[in-house]
């Protein structure tokens, strides 16, 4: 029985019921995992054939991002859509086209230590990385590592909110880790 390579990092649910611009958001999300530099995968997309109350979808995103030789961050990104219908609205003098719907958006990363796994060679290697990881490492790879996939996907939950208006134009956590615009 080895040491757990992977640490899961929960951080919020967003629910949200209304108008709101879907294409917006859906580019708003994307736009924010490319400017941090992560590589995003959309990993399921359902689509339910629409009822009277409207359609209903569901969307699971994720996106890597290669920290070090060691350490990867995977944040994902789970939307529930139900009730969606399209609505016209006439804004600053432009037709635009809203989606009113009930939203839920779930968000948890996962820090995954020997990614590349240079260590799975035989069972002395992974003899010595559970070592590093259990013992000499534990620390900081809770803290410091922990910490700062935790801390960026707050930023990404705090971007989200500010997209649907849930929140004021700053959060608390802006710019702790040196980088929030």
């Amino acid at each position: 029985m080895g040491v757990e390579k992977e640490m899961t990092v929960p951080v919020g649910l967003i629910r949200y019921r209304g108008l709101f611009d879907w294409g917006g958001l859906y580019y708003h999300i994307s736009d924010w995992f490319k400017r941090y530099r992560y590589t995003l995968t959309e990993e399921m997309y359902k689509h339910k054939v629409p009822t009277p109350f409207g359609a209903e979808q569901e969307l699971e995103w994720y996106g890597d991002s290669e920290v070090n030789e060691w350490v990867k961050f995977r944040i994902y990104v789970h939307f529930h859509l139900w009730d969606m219908t399209e609505i016209e609205v006439v804004k600053d003098g432009k037709k635009k086209l809203l989606t009113n719907a009930r939203i839920e958006i779930n968000i948890w990363g996962r820090l995954t230590f020997d990614w590349q796994k240079k260590f799975d060679k035989n069972r002395f290697t992974r003899a010595l990385r559970d070592l590093y990881i259990g013992y000499i490492w534990r620390r900081e790879s809770s803290s410091v590592y922990g910490d700062m996939i935790y801390y960026r996907m707050l930023g990404l939950h705090a971007h989200i909110k500010k997209y649907l208006d849930l929140q004021t134009k700053y959060h608390a956590y802006k710019g702790y880790l040196g980088e929030e615009r």
